[in-house]
């Protein structure tokens, strides 16, 4: 083994994943304690693969021959003496490496987790037959990993009760923010006279933008003075323009744009329909916004009721209005759970300091026998 340990970062970049592989990206390369090869792994499909109507349609089959190929191939380049895979979906397929080659997996959600919101996802189960293949692999690639690494106490104890993996093999390490490029500016000027609520979400639907609408409606007309609150919306569905509300069309993550929207704000909204611990409540607790969302997934670990947040139930738009409302004519209230939101995500979310612990992890599983399938 060297002196630096020669590490296969293999992430997927689907969804929200690609956020957190550049994040992570950028601040494994300031940790000198690991030498790292990164193998990303694309969603999309093109070319002749896209004319394979199977291969097309199957991610987990992609990601798992696309992961197979670039460990096969970073390991010709220079041996690895370990492997960091995230998520299981790219993991499954090379459990053969993770017998060679001690292993971290890493997750935001149990597959059996993720088919709870597979409505959401366009994912739907398959029959009964081929969904008990699936789960025998995904219990198999658990047990070939080394360790495990999950994004919420949520998502752990579902690998705890639903996969037999041992409780004391997951380690709980949130994807983080570059908390220093997010935390509001000190001579920032809090102006109250218009409150300000920001929605940030490609997938309007799903992360419940229609019923923020709806609510943020209600909330207008009951207001004395209209104009003094207003709806911000970052995302790429295609949004009708209302009185109030102002859509964010072409921002990209981290972009000095996004931050500086985030520092005009006071509120962050995401009534999201389905999510597993969605990475903008940390940005916009970092950017010291007080948080509002759904209790689902892992999101309370962040959101905690009349803490650093308010949580409402999903599609409840009764509920949703009334919290925001609650916000909005409270501002010490409002102040509160953004001060409350920015210490949680700095002592729980900082991208350094989880990087750091993920760093840790892998020195841990270095130089024992790989995980046995």
């Amino acid at each position: 083994m060297t002196a630096r340990p020669h590490v296969g970062f293999v992430v997927e970049r689907a969804l929200g994943h690609a956020t957190h592989a550049d994040n992570l990206q950028q601040v494994i390369a300031l940790d000198e304690r690991v030498d790292a090869a990164w193998c990303p792994i694309p969603y999309g499909v093109d070319g002749l693969a896209a004319k394979v109507p199977f291969y097309r349609s199957r991610w987990t089959l992609r990601a798992g021959v696309r992961a197979r190929s670039a460990i096969r191939a970073a390991h010709r380049l220079q041996p690895l003496d370990a492997l960091f895979i995230h998520t299981q979906v790219p993991a499954i397929m090379s459990v053969s490496w993770m017998r060679k080659i001690p292993t971290v997996v890493s997750l935001d959600a149990t597959p059996r987790q993720y088919d709870d919101f597979g409505a959401y996802y366009d994912h739907e189960r398959e029959v009964a037959f081929i969904e008990d293949i699936k789960y025998r692999a995904n219990v198999r690639c658990f047990r070939a990993a080394a360790a495990v690494v999950t994004w919420s106490t949520w998502a752990k104890d579902g690998l705890v009760a639903d996969y037999e993996v041992p409780e004391d093999k997951v380690f709980v390490i949130p994807p983080g923010v570059w908390f220093d490029q997010w935390a509001r500016p000190a001579d920032a000027v809090d102006d109250d006279s218009t409150v300000r609520i920001l929605f940030v979400g490609a997938d309007f639907e799903r992360k419940g933008g229609t019923v923020l609408l709806e609510a943020f409606r209600r909330l207008r007309a009951a207001q004395p003075d209209a104009a003094a609150v207003e709806l911000h919306v970052v995302t790429k569905s295609l949004i009708a323009p209302e009185a109030g509300v102002h859509i964010h069309a072409g921002m990209t993550p981290n972009s000095p744009e996004l931050l500086a929207l985030y520092h005009r704000c006071h509120i962050f909204c995401l009534p999201t329909r389905a999510d597993t611990l969605a990475l903008v409540l940390s940005e916009a607790g970092a950017a010291g916004l007080a948080l509002v969302s759904t209790a689902i997934g892992g999101i309370p670990e962040l959101v905690r009721e009349g803490e650093t947040g308010l949580l409402v139930p999903p599609d409840n738009v009764a509920a949703l209005s009334e919290a925001l409302t609650s916000l909005v004519d409270d501002p010490s209230r409002r102040r509160q759970l953004a001060k409350n939101a920015t210490e949680a995500v700095k002592a729980r979310f900082d991208a350094r300091l989880n990087a750091g612990r993920l760093v840790d992890v892998l020195q841990g599983i270095l130089g024992r026998p790989p995980g046995r399938a």
